[in-house]
């Protein structure tokens, strides 16, 4: 039975492969160095944050388990494993084998060379009455239904990495993120689970995502501009990259020998009827009441830059504009599902190097921070729907 007492979760693991770089060094000297990595040219008029180029056999050795990988699933499985080795629990089965697993991910990626033949064919006239199913059975592999299953990011860690404890995926683009971190803090609070590893990737490189989201007018256009900048007509710029985090419980930690990078204190999430004006705003007020922050507080957020929800974001913002904030979509684009995990990864290596980031806005909404930050708020709103806040602390 789950213990009545509620236990203290500390991230003890982080894994971030972006458009910056990879590993928690090169992504803190890329923040201090105010680095940002933009394409306005390979998907013009679209703006992309690329990945970094990456060799996957150092956390993905086997080149058959490479293969029937896309990219997303190769970013994330690369991403866990980077988690895996900070934590220290890399290759430890007696840890693994227990250690529970929450991604959140999209529906995968489309084959778009069996999507082009389809669509030629069906304007060209060559499409029997029975021609849309004999593709899609012949041409798509077991693991595909149009798109790849979304659960395969979670099995391909497992397989690689063996973590074999529980496994759930979340899907629902910013709010799955949101959900992934709290249902892990819920679970190790409550003493359900002791170690768990939590986090999720995005391949921004793709062309139908670029049309889909295009069908919203959400994307950013012909050139790059920080996110505080991109005005009533901006959008986001979407990132690639990936982000995990093994979160466990202070007493699994101490008994390991673990040292946490920061203590995940709260997490709360919710969905605003954006139907009305100045709901994401109030509905942001209410999470940050409840996430018992300070008024010292600095913060980092993944707004999008999309509108109109980023200006109701910023609304909220401005009612705390003493404190310093930071947009992650400024220097790693937008990565959906991905967004919130990185914000809580950032917070966490920020306190663990005592003292946050450079602004990296010259509108001048970003302020500097001199001091250490003692707490860190983690802002989450959704380009569509889903908030949530995180409240990350240094572990004294």
């Amino acid at each position: 039975m789950p213990s009545s007492r509620k236990s203290e979760a500390w991230i003890t693991g982080i894994g971030i492969v972006s458009s910056l770089g990879e590993g928690l060094d090169a992504h803190w000297d890329a923040l201090q160095k105010g680095t940002i990595n933009v394409d306005e040219k390979t998907f013009a008029p679209y703006v992309v944050h690329p990945l970094i180029p990456v060799n996957f056999d150092q956390q993905i050795p086997k080149k058959g388990d490479q293969r029937q990988m896309e990219a997303w699933q190769r970013i994330g499985t690369y991403a866990a494993g980077l988690a895996l080795d900070t934590a220290g629990i890399k290759g430890k089965t007696d840890i693994l084998g227990r250690t529970d697993m929450i991604v959140a991910a999209g529906g995968g990626e489309r084959d778009l060379a069996v999507d082009s033949g389809i669509l030629n064919a069906k304007v060209q006239g060559n499409a029997a009455p029975n021609f849309l199913n004999e593709r899609l059975m012949s041409d798509l592999r077991p693991t595909l239904f149009l798109a790849q299953l979304s659960n395969l990011l979670a099995g391909n860690i497992s397989i690689v990495h063996g973590v074999t404890g529980s496994s759930r995926t979340f899907m629902g683009e910013e709010a799955a993120g949101i959900d992934a971190v709290r249902i892990a803090l819920a679970r190790i609070a409550s003493g359900q689970s002791d170690i768990a590893l939590v986090g999720a990737a995005h391949n921004g490189e793709r062309k139908d995502m670029l049309m889909l989201y295009e069908f919203g007018d959400f994307n950013l256009k012909e050139k790059f501009s920080p996110v505080w900048s991109r005005g009533p007509s901006g959008g986001f710029a979407l990132g690639s990259g990936g982000v995990f985090l093994v979160i466990e419980s202070k007493e699994h930690a101490v008994a390991r020998g673990a040292k946490p990078y920061a203590k995940l204190s709260h997490v709360s999430a919710d969905r605003a009827a954006r139907k009305t004006q100045g709901a994401t705003t109030e509905t942001l007020e209410s999470l940050w009441k409840a996430s018992g922050a300070r008024d010292d507080v600095a913060i980092i957020t993944g707004a999008t830059g999309a509108e109109p929800v980023t200006a109701e974001e910023r609304q909220f913002l401005e009612k705390h504009k003493a404190l310093p904030v930071r947009a992650t979509g400024t220097r790693f684009g937008h990565a959906m599902e991905a967004q919130f995990p990185l914000g809580v990864a950032l917070a966490a290596l920020a306190l663990s190097r005592g003292g946050l980031f450079p602004p990296a806005d010259p509108s001048g909404f970003e302020i500097a921070m001199t001091a250490a930050p003692t707490q860190i708020v983690v802002v989450g709103t959704g380009h569509w729907r889903g908030e949530g806040i995180a409240l990350v602390e240094a572990v004294n």
